[in-house]
């Protein structure tokens, strides 16, 4: 199934500045791998060394937080948006 991710800007190097990218993806896991086949080099920026999306990267499926979800098992259906936020710090 076809879904579209947002790309945040600092990782637009990565996708050739695309904003909007589409991948064919059931989980969120699934559209991170097909992220790294696409564009190498994305997937060490939004999960850690256990596979897990890292602490400073959201990630939302239609404005839903994946945390609350099911995380990288997350289903997706056809058309669904992805969201890839980075987190920021400040004070």
């Amino acid at each position: 199934m076809s879904v579209k991710v947002r790309i945040p800007t600092p990782l637009r190097k990565l996708t050739n500045e695309a904003e909007v990218v589409e991948v064919d993806a059931a989980t969120i896991g699934a559209a991170i791998d097909a992220l790294q086949a696409q564009y190498p080099g994305i997937q060490e920026r939004l999960v850690d060394e256990s596979g897990e999306v890292r602490r400073f990267v959201n990630v939302y499926v239609n404005e839903e937080d994946i945390r609350f979800l099911q995380n990288r098992e997350t289903p997706l259906k056809d058309g669904d948006e992805i969201s890839i936020i980075p987190a920021i710090a400040g004070g």
